[in-house]
């Protein structure tokens, strides 16, 4: 990718997600709901339900990070417990979506990276990205295996959107020690 393909960085900042944030989230969110194949969504959640999942994710204690490039909210990106049951607990799933007008700028690498960082400050010990239409959605992966991420493995056919079936895509990279020291 060029310099002249990427957006300054002087003008892209990536900071916490607030409250305010959530109709730029919503709005982001709901063009890869209605016309993506990255989420599993058919419906998109309204700004209440959204608001409600920002506060999930900083109950959990876990960041939720928005890309402003001009004051304006380009993309965002978030860590979610991968399960819920306990033996999970030093595990996270990462996703991360941008403005359909941003996307291939360097605004998911921002995010993705600064995501990563954050997690390292956590207990967390593996990232999880679970990658809709799998092998079909080539700059997820592509971004995913620029910051160390490796298939883990496929899951054929599990989603129907848009008229076809879909499959995801699984990647995972350790997080500081990964699994070479216990927790």
């Amino acid at each position: 990718m060029s310099v002249l393909e990427t957006v300054p960085s002087v003008r892209l900042h990536v900071r916490d997600a607030t409250a305010d944030d959530i109709p730029a989230i919503a709005a982001i969110y709901e063009w890869h709901v209605l016309h993506g194949r990255s989420s599993f969504e058919e419906v998109p959640p309204t700004l209440t339900q959204m608001a409600e999942r920002l506060t999930a994710v900083h109950a959990q204690q876990l960041p939720w990070l928005v890309a402003v490039y001009s004051g304006i909210v380009v993309g965002f990106s978030y860590a979610t417990a991968y399960r819920s049951r306990s033996a999970y607990r030093f595990t996270v799933e990462d996703s991360v979506y941008i403005d359909a007008s941003m996307t291939g700028k360097g605004v998911g690498r921002e995010l993705l990276s600064t995501l990563i960082t954050r997690c390292e400050q956590g207990p967390w010990r593996q990232m999880v990205a679970v990658i809709g239409d799998g092998e079909n959605n080539s700059g997820s992966c592509r971004l995913h295996k620029q910051l160390g991420f490796e298939v883990a493995g496929q899951l054929r056919n599990v989603g129907f959107k848009l008229g076809g079936w879909r499959d995801t895509l699984i990647m995972q990279r350790p997080l500081n020690d990964g699994d070479r020291t216990l927790p």
